[in-house]
């Protein structure tokens, strides 16, 4: 700074003639030093002044620069800002300084941590980590620059492990704990916004103990300050720091320290006797030599004269000129190109204040400027700390940021970086892998959105990014690869000539089609045999042929289906199978026919011969071919690609196009086959020389039985295999065949020739014959073992008691003794070891806690109690040893040695040792913490422990402590019940508070699990204790102060409870649910605190014990006087004191004192819960003591008084216990806990405004699943409200919307997004959305589907009833003119105009008008048939009127021609017959359509998602096609011949008004067919009637509108004449 104002003042240019003075002050890095400091320079030096007077300036500056840290620079803006004083920091670079609302005078020349922490983001979002650490300062610096990067880090979609604050102040367990977290993550990576010096005490702890590798983020803060470069740990490191710079002639000027300079300055001479371990004069160093003047500045290596590194000397630079600019340029003004100064002029920091605001310059090529908030432009350098060849670490720039550049082109590396470990690729961070393509992220539930499982993509879907958030399906005719992450075309198969089963499928196809061959060859080659003969040779090779084409049918089957191999093997399968059947049937015929011609009398073969036979083996075939020729034109097979069989496999196979033909070919086939085999059946037994019966029975018999196992096995053989089966089915049938009915006599012709003769075949006789062998083994083995034994044998050992003896708080002498654990003190007297004596003995402190002692007594009370009994060990007397532990671990551990040893100061463990002072079980300890140390101590020995308040589930665990007990249920029953009873009112979004303790943190463990698995979300979890730093407890006060969550779980004990309530009274808190453990929310010293009020939480149940309070206020004079504890609690209850004790400031007690009248929870009885734990647990240790030594006969109990027992013996016992005493029932499960039984408290306020316990229900975790909470009286809610508070993160979502998760959220916050059209949701929180079934459509709320409303045109809508109005009116307009040409058919006009063709005419044409009726209403199975089909009929018949009348016009003219005389060809009967012969032809069309496949009523769910059209479906496409194809056709034809007619003479001029109807007519549906296509819903019905009424009118209008005017209104002209001469215009 110096160094600048220096270049300022020589400079010629900068504040020519101006002279800058300074004034640096040393702010000791302290914020009040930095505030006086600011007062100073604000106020200036004058001891005294007046206001009204013009004052001296001395001291008082235009500008400050500085400080370094940004909490100091905050502390002095805040001071000097009122007075417009600018401040240009050089290193404080806190964000919050950029708020010119709080801090108007502020400016820097280092960039503000928000660039450094966008950049941080960008930084580590650029090498992919996503899962890192975060530690800070616990600063403003640390804490306002972690929360802008942590703001960046969750936009970059970073997820962070942890983050934890620290400073050097704190004690070292903080640095521990925030070190032990550091090494037990699981992020590789660190980002560290941390001070130098905060960071070096982490650094050291954590080079105490190895540590895991990690990767270094740093701030600029830290990461390029040379003295941290020690810690190879960090070696790899990366950061941002601000960049390098030179300053010419600053190193000269820092080594130009002369001896007067040294001397004249303190700070000088501090440094310089530092640097050179010397002293100057007479300093106060004493132990050093006096500097000799040696010493050489530029031989020492420091910071001051390292200038190779110049970052923030040069922000310093750079401030020094920012304000000599703005000074500049409020006190200078350049004249013709000369600056002139006023050095008199005066002004105010104001000014220097707004000039500074506009400086822009560049100063040795750095520019300087600021921005509306006072910050530069950030640039950073990105330096690596990385490892030289000497092996130290340096700092290597590799890249550099600019925050003005573009997004995206802000950040460059230009060198290679330097890892961790010294690795050279880029480590990995990542919560979890990253998901490969072929699966999907799946969210962990609860945790960061950078934590996900990776599910693999389900089957038949793929994804091909990685990270994929879902899977997407294949196309239809493609399937994922084995890693699905592509999709490839799925492969086709069919049954080919190039695998195993086609090719044996074919080798036996053409073997079968060989052998037939093969014994045709045979037979043809001993035709004239007596038994080829014999055998109808004729019919057997046409048989042998059919059997051939059946085999090699069979070829077609096999190899890639296409269009005519898909018609081929089914038709010739069918064909060639009729013609084998036949051929067999013909030859069962014969059979029967030739025994019948034996018969006297009969010669029927007459009627069943040679031709007989062939036709009907031709007939038979006939039939087949019929039904394959029908099956192939109607709807033949063709090759289908098969998507279903199989997922990821095409089959391409023949669709049988229509079932029907398929199963009627096999049905025909199958009903010969049955025919031929009862026939066969019949003739079986017929004599011997007709047997050929018998093998015909037998083909037919596997004939049938092969057809019908193919039937199932073909429907449910999958792909390529129900071909095979087909094939199968073919050729075991053709083999049975061929082998039944030829292979004996081919046997007989080939080998046995001497039976081929006439008298052998009339009396041949066949048989067979055969076995079966079976061969069975059996083995035995067997095995011998053996074992072996050891023993052992223990040595006697001299054992010496070590320590001081620990005297017990109470105690008694008895037969067994019970040792006792109690917290009668609060806290332990701490102690300072030097290690060089003895330390004293650990003694409690603090005052005595009466419910303790309530505790200590109540156990007295219960020995006391039984040793009186006479049912419980009688005769024998137990003792008691209890010890106060001062709630106390290390006075609990003294405790168990001293009660699990005995107190005999030398014994040998050879010897009977005196069992003095050793227990047979101890009652305790009350904390948790206390009792795991106690039990691990002596659960070895085998001593049961049994503990009335310690609740940490972890000591269920058996394996770790053995002998552990308690009375008191396990915190695994609470955090149960307390879940279950936080999800029973509702609350999904709560905050949870704990003690550092095992109580605490083994408690909420065991409750957030348990409120995890009932869906239950967590929005802060915090720990502390009594003991921590009060920082920590305002931090967590300040949580609670800023949550959302309405509901606090707190497991915690009492103290520390307390004092978080405390703090939190000390500030106005928004109102909190407070749900309690047992621990603390049945204290009743807590009920004092009322923002608890209507807190709610489970306690142990109220107990009666008679007798007890009389017992605890039985204290006479002598008891109190014998006992420190009484006398302590007599003291503290009455203030006085008793005899000679320490106590000087009490009077002393004059025994007036009654212990009666006092209120404290020693003598307060009326809600004894954890007293009656004790009590039970010293009647537990009583019966398990009683079982071991106790025995019953005859109805008598008798104890052996001198009986020794161990300990383990009561162990044993303890385990079994169950008994009642008072009513509570004592029981122990297989971890040691009792049955959990809960009373559920309500901080109730009274009417005198106090707060009560009151218990308001239970809970047994006994019960059944859902039933163990009971909730019996009202409750009173937080602010005593009677309505049960809410809380969660996010209202439920409505009916008619699902939840969708909010990205990084906990699973309880999510949006409510309205279901998609179609869909629904009907319940609350819904997490999806369903479609309504087809003919459903949701209704305006989306939570119900409701029926979709049936439209259809009918007679109750507007345009029903005009369309129906317009069909009856023109019915009607053609039944008035049939009326008037009736009237007036003697007519000439009526006459001329072939009356008989235009009465027919305007029938059909009133049909035509009353058919469209047909098509309003509602659709069903007749009116669908009808509509079409008398539409179509009737309009045929109109237009076949229409086409009579033009032909007789035609031939009307032709007549009139000389020498033709055609008229006799088209007379009236003609126009008849063409009427209805053209008629006919539609009746055929419209009959064949409703056979085959006839219109019928069908609900249209596709042109409107949300309602249903019932319509009239085709049924087939080309029937309607036809009927309306056949109407045009016909309409064409009359078209045609009435324009060719139009110019006939005028007297046959009907053919004008004919041509006009047709056009019409055409016209009209030629426009239909489009609109009828295009046209939706009931609309399409609307279109045909409009059609049918425009056409109709059209044909009566043009036809008869012109002579019904005649007829009606122009008589005179209705005359032969006028008729025979008439003229039109």
């Amino acid at each position: 700074m110096i160094f600048a104002i220096e270049e300022i003042n020589n400079s010629t240019e900068l504040l020519p003639g101006i002279k800058l003075g300074y004034q640096i002050y040393d702010s000791c890095a302290s914020v009040p030093v930095a505030v006086h400091v600011a007062f100073q320079l604000s106020s200036g030096l004058d001891p005294v002044f007046y206001t009204a007077d013009n004052c001296s300036q001395s001291g008082k500056v235009m500008a400050i620069v500085g400080e370094s840290g940004s909490t100091p620079s905050i502390s002095m803006s805040r001071v000097i800002g009122p007075f417009n004083i600018p401040q240009v920091s050089h290193f404080a670079t806190c964000a919050c300084l950029s708020d010119k609302q709080q801090y108007p005078s502020f400016f820097r020349t280092i960039p503000s941590d928000q660039f450094q922490a966008d950049a941080l983001a960008k930084l580590v979002k650029h090498f992919g980590w996503t899962w890192i650490g975060a530690i800070r300062s616990d600063s403003d610096y640390g804490n306002n620059g972690m929360a802008s990067f942590l703001d960046a880090a969750h936009k970059e979609g970073i997820c962070v492990e942890y983050s934890e604050s620290f400073n050097k102040y704190h004690p070292r367990s903080r640095i521990q704990r925030v070190a032990d977290i550091i090494r037990r993550s699981t992020a590789m990576v660190i980002v560290a916004f941390t001070s130098p010096g905060d960071l070096r005490i982490l650094l050291e702890e954590l080079s105490l103990k190895p540590s895991p590798p990690r990767q270094w983020i740093g701030s600029e803060a830290w990461v390029t300050d040379p003295d941290l470069l020690i810690f190879s740990l960090c070696a790899g490191a990366l950061g941002f720091g601000i960049e390098r710079s030179v300053i010419p002639g600053l190193r000269d000027f820092l080594l130009d320290l002369s001896p007067s300079k040294v001397a004249a300055s303190p700070v000088f001479t501090e440094f310089w006797e530092d640097a050179f371990n010397c002293r100057l004069g007479k300093t106060a160093v004493t132990d050093k030599n006096v500097c000799d003047g040696s010493e050489d500045i530029e031989t020492i290596q420091s910071p001051y004269t390292d200038t190779s590194q110049l970052r923030i000397t040069n922000m310093v630079y750079k401030a020094v000129y920012a304000i000599a600019h703005a000074i500049h340029n409020a006190v200078c003004q350049e004249t013709y190109s000369i600056t002139q100064c006023d050095k008199l002029a005066s002004i105010e920091s104001k000014q220097v204040l707004t000039q500074l605001r506009k400086v822009k310059f560049s100063q040795n090529g750095y520019d300087v400027s600021f921005d509306a908030n006072g910050d530069p432009v950030a640039t950073y350098e990105l330096v690596n700390w990385q490892k030289s060849e000497s092996g130290s670490i340096e700092l290597v720039a590799v890249g550099h940021y600019d925050a003005s550049l573009p997004v995206g082109q802000e950040f460059h590396i230009n060198r290679n970086l330097t890892w961790v470990e010294d690795g050279t690729q880029v480590p990995v961070s990542v919560c979890t892998d990253s998901c490969p393509a072929g699966t999907r992220k799946v969210l962990k539930k609860g945790k960061p959105i950078c934590c996900y499982d990776c599910i693999p993509c389900p089957e038949g879907e793929i994804s091909n990014a990685t990270d994929s958030p879902d899977c997407f399906p294949c196309p239809k005719e493609f399937w994922p690869n084995t890693k699905r992450h592509t999709c490839l075309p799925k492969p086709v198969e069919f049954l080919s000539f190039n695998e195993a089963l086609g090719i044996i499928l074919a080798a036996f196809s053409v073997g079968g089609a060989c052998l037939a061959i093969i014994t045709a060859a045979v037979f043809h080659r001993h035709r004239t045999s007596p038994i080829v003969r014999a055998n109808n040779s004729e019919l057997s090779f046409l048989l042998l042929f059919s059997l051939t084409l059946c085999f090699l049918c069979s070829l077609t089957f096999i190899g890639e289906p296409s269009e005519l191999s898909c018609m081929l093997r089914h038709t010739a399968f069918g064909i060639t199978f009729v013609l084998c059947i036949s051929c067999v049937l013909g030859k069962t015929i014969v059979v029967l026919m030739a025994f019948k011609a034996t018969l006297p009398g009969l010669n029927v073969m007459k009627w069943f011969g040679p031709p007989q036979q062939k036709l009907s083996v031709v007939s038979f075939t006939f039939i087949q071919v019929i039904i394959c020729t029908l099956w192939l034109v109607l709807s033949p097979p063709f090759p289908m690609k098969n998507l279903t069989t199989y997922k990821e496999r095409i089959i391409l196979e023949c669709a049988l196009g229509s079932a029907i033909g398929f199963w009627a070919v096999l049905g025909y086939i199958g009903l010969l086959a049955v025919f031929c085999f009862v026939l066969a059946v019949l003739a079986r037994k017929l004599p011997d020389n007709f047997n050929e019966a018998k093998l015909i029975t037998f083909s037919m018999l596997i004939f049938c039985a092969v057809w019908v196992t193919f039937i199932p096995a073909y429907v449910s053989s999958p792909g390529k295999f129900t071909v095979a089966v087909e094939i199968f089915a073919i050729l075991a049938s053709s083999f049975g065949l061929i082998l039944c009915i030829f292979a004996p006599k081919c046997f007989i012709i080939l080998f046995k020739p001497e039976k081929n003769t006439k008298k052998n075949v009339m009396n041949k006789t066949l048989a067979l014959n055969g076995y079966v062998d079976d061969v069975k083994q059996r083995a035995e083995f067997s095995e011998d073992r053996n074992g072996v034994g050891v023993s052992t044998e223990a040595s006697s050992v001299k054992c010496k008691l070590q320590g001081t003896t620990r005297l017990p708080a109470f105690s008694m002498d008895g037969d067994y003794v019970i040792g006792g654990s109690f917290s009668i003190h609060y806290s332990m007297h701490a102690l300072k070891h030097n290690y060089t004596t003895m330390p004293d003995p650990l003694r409690c402190s603090g005052s005595i806690v009466t419910r303790e002692l309530r505790y200590s007594r109540a156990m007295i009370f219960a020995i006391e109690e039984i040793n009186n009994s006479t049912e419980l060990l009688p005769g024998i007397k137990l003792g008691y040893q209890i010890y106060d532990s001062c709630a106390s671990v290390p006075v609990a551990v003294h405790v168990a040695f001293q009660l699990s040893s005995g107190l005999d100061p030398v014994f040998y463990t050879g010897d009977n040792c005196s069992q003095s002072g050793k227990v047979m079980a101890i009652v305790g300890e009350s904390g948790s913490t206390p009792s795991i140390s106690m039990s691990r101590i002596i659960g070895p020995f085998n001593i049961p422990q049994v503990s009335y308040f310690s609740t940490c589930a972890c000591l269920s665990d058996k394996q770790q402590y053995p002998s552990f007990f308690r009375t008191i249920p396990s915190d695994q029953f609470q955090a149960d019940a307390l879940a279950k009873l936080v999800k029973h009112f509702g609350w999904t979004w709560i905050g949870a508070i704990r003690s550092e303790s095992d109580y605490g943190n083994n408690g909420m463990a065991s409750f957030l699990d348990a409120a995890h698995k009932e869906g239950i979300c967590v929005e802060y979890s915090e720990s502390f204790n009594k003991y921590h730093p009060r920082s920590r407890i305002q931090r967590v006060a300040d949580i609670i102060r800023r949550s959302t969550a309405m509901v606090i779980v707190a497991f915690i004990i009492s103290g520390d409870l307390r004092i978080l309530l405390e703090e939190l009274s000390l500030k106005p808190s928004p109102p909190r649910q407070w749900i309690g453990s047992e621990a603390w929310v049945t204290d009743p010293d807590m009920l004092m605190f009322s923002l608890c009020a209507g807190a709610v939480g489970f306690g142990i149940e109220q107990s009666v014990i008679p007798g007890l309070r009389d017992f605890l206020l039985d204290l006479s004079p002598s008891k109190v006087a014998a006992s420190p504890v009484f006398t302590e609690f007599w003291e503290d209850a009455f203030n006085c004191r008793l005899g000679k004790t320490a106590v000087t400031d009490k009077n002393a007690c004059d025994g007036s004192e009654d212990i009666e009248t006092i209120q404290s929870p020693y003598t307060d009885t009326s809600q004894l819960r954890i007293t009656n734990m004790v009590y039970k647990a010293v009647y537990a240790i009583a019966h398990a003591i009683h079982n071991a030594v106790c025995q019953e006969t005859y109805s008598i109990t008798q104890c052996e008084k001198v009986s020794s027992i161990e300990s383990k013996q009561v162990l044993t016992q303890l385990k079994k216990v169950k008994f009642s005493q008072n009513g509570y029932d004592v029981s122990f499960d297989a971890n040691g806990d009792p049955v959990a039984t809960y009373e559920l408290v309500n901080w109730q306020k009274s009417e005198s405004g106090s707060i009560e316990l009151v218990a308001v229900g239970n809970y047994d975790a006994s019960l059944p699943v859902g039933q163990e909470l009971h909730i019996n009286r009202n409750l009173t809610w937080v602010e005593g409200g009677t309505q049960v508070p809410v809380s969660v993160c996010t209202d439920s979502c409505p009916p008619g919307s699902r939840k969708v998760l909010q990205k990084g959220k906990p699973t309880c916050c999510f949006d409510c997004i309205p279901c998609p059209e179609g869909e629904i949701s009907n319940a609350t929180d819904s997490p999806d959305c369903f479609p309504c079934p087809k003919e459903f459509w949701p209704n305006a709320k989306r939570d119900t589907c409701l029926p979709k409303p049936v439209e259809f045109l009918s007679f109750n809508e507007a345009l029903g009833i005009i369309l129906a109005a317009f069909s009856v009116g023109g019915a009607c307009l053609a039944i008035i003119t049939a009326a008037v040409f009736h009237r007036h058919r003697t007519s000439p006009i009526v006459r001329a105009n072939n009356s008989e063709l235009s009465f027919l005419l305007l029938f059909s044409l009133t049909l035509c008008f009353l058919c469209s009726l047909t098509f309003i209403g509602e659709p069903t199975e007749w009116s669908c048939m009808l509509r079409h089909t008398a539409f179509g009929i009737t309009f045929v018949l109109c237009i076949s009127c229409v086409l009579g009348k033009t032909i007789v016009v035609l031939m009307a003219f032709k007549a009139t021609l000389p020498g033709r005389n055609v008229m006799k060809w088209f007379g009236p009967p003609q126009q008849r017959m063409t009427v209805v012969s053209f008629t006919f032809i539609q009746v055929i069309i419209c009959t064949l359509w409703l056979v085959l496949s006839p219109p019928f009523p069908m609900k249209n769910l596709t042109t409107y998602k949300e309602r249903i059209i019932l319509e009239c479906a085709l049924g087939s496409a080309i029937g309607f096609w036809a009927v309306l194809g056949y109407i045009g056709l016909l309409a064409v034809f009359c078209f045609v011949l009435a324009v060719l007619a139009r110019k006939l003479p005028d007297n046959f001029n009907e053919a004008k008004l004919i041509t006009f109807s047709m056009l019409i007519f055409c016209a009209v549906w030629v426009t239909f067919i489009p609109a009828y296509v295009s046209s939706p819903g009931k609309f399409t019905v609307a279109v045909e009637i409009f059609a049918i009424l425009a056409s109709s009118f059209g044909l009566i209008l043009c036809i008869f509108a012109p002579k019904c005017f005649i007829i009606l209104f122009k008589p005179e002209k209705n005359t032969k004449k006028n008729v025979m001469n008439k003229s039109q215009s």
